[in-house]
């Protein structure tokens, strides 16, 4: 079985267990970088040439392909953009010389530890072929956005087998400020998809909302004022407020900068859709917050903070 970095008063300098970190954009790269700073031994990949020129200006050391990074690696962490990279990468290209899947890379017991947000059957999926192949499986999708990945403040929902969650909470606790272990396989991306349903919902209510007022003659500060007291307070009011000023740390003061980009938004209540469907829930408001988010992002809200949706309530409002 493949040792791991010791814990946390033992945690400095150089540790056993290399990390294979797959996948170094705007939420892995920094992630990377705090494991690095906390002495763990990285090897980065990436197929961006940028990626991996930040990585490793930041002390990361690069790969050339995937399957160099994971040779000799104690744990795969894998953050890609969707269950299908995730899931080519772990089979492979059968035939195509030079592109071997991870799992038949790795070395015998290695920890596949997947931080990307993917469908839950697909998370499944990835641990059934991971422990197939004598290895062993964690789903830890994450929350707190780009800002919480540099910060190491993310929150990470584990699925995983109760030995493997221990096993792997010490990284984890460099990347994050919570830690939970939400089930078996799987269980993580459930907690994830169903957080980020009730985010996009309640930011369309809230932003609505401020809507409602501006036509009604409230100001947004005696707006938040009332709800952020009283039981319409929730986190997308009280710390990602839509109009600027009661906040001033929300994007909305930055012009919408993201933070939380309104295409992850869109892809994570698709894959909220995705399980409402599979499991037959008679949800409304979320199939409902997936088609108003695909439209934003659809018409120029990829690239804004999620929150920006009220400026398109407001548009279509007669603003």
């Amino acid at each position: 079985m493949s040792e791991f970095p010791p814990s946390e008063p033992e945690r400095s300098g150089a540790q056993s267990g290399p990390i294979a970190f797959l996948g170094l954009g705007h939420m892995g790269g920094p992630m990377a970088i705090n494991l690095v700073k906390a002495g763990y031994i990285v090897t980065g990949f990436d197929v961006v040439p940028a990626a991996l020129e930040t990585a490793r200006a930041h002390g990361i050391t690069t790969a050339d392909t995937a399957a160099e990074a994971v040779a000799g690696a104690a744990v795969v962490l894998t953050m890609l953009p969707s269950g299908k990279h995730l899931l080519d990468a772990y089979r492979g290209t059968p035939g195509q010389p030079g592109q071997p899947g991870l799992l038949a890379t790795a070395a015998p017991g290695t920890l596949f530890l997947d931080c990307s947000t993917i469908n839950v059957d697909e998370a499944r999926e990835a641990a059934d072929l991971a422990v197939a192949a004598g290895h062993r499986a964690v789903d830890a999708p994450v929350s707190g956005g780009v800002m919480g990945a540099e910060a190491g403040t993310l929150t990470f929902m584990v699925g995983a087998l109760p030995e493997d969650f221990e096993a792997v909470r010490p990284m984890l606790e460099v990347m994050g400020k919570r830690v939970v272990h939400c089930g078996e396989h799987g269980a993580g991306q459930a907690a994830k998809i169903c957080n980020n349903m009730i985010l996009g919902v309640s930011m369309i209510a809230v932003s609505e909302a401020f809507v409602l007022g501006e036509k009604l003659g409230l100001t947004h500060q005696a707006l938040f004022d009332v709800a952020s007291a009283a039981s319409g307070q929730c986190w997308a009011l009280t710390t990602n407020c839509p109009v600027p000023g009661p906040v001033p740390t929300s994007p909305a003061n930055r012009d919408y900068q993201p933070g939380f980009a309104g295409a992850l938004m869109a892809k994570d209540l698709k894959l909220a859709l995705n399980a409402l469907q599979s499991t037959g829930v008679a949800a409304r408001l979320g199939p409902l917050a997936s088609e108003i988010y695909d439209s934003f992002a659809a018409e120029g809200g990829a690239g804004r903070d999620f929150s920006g949706i009220i400026t398109d309530i407001r548009d279509k409002s007669g603003h």
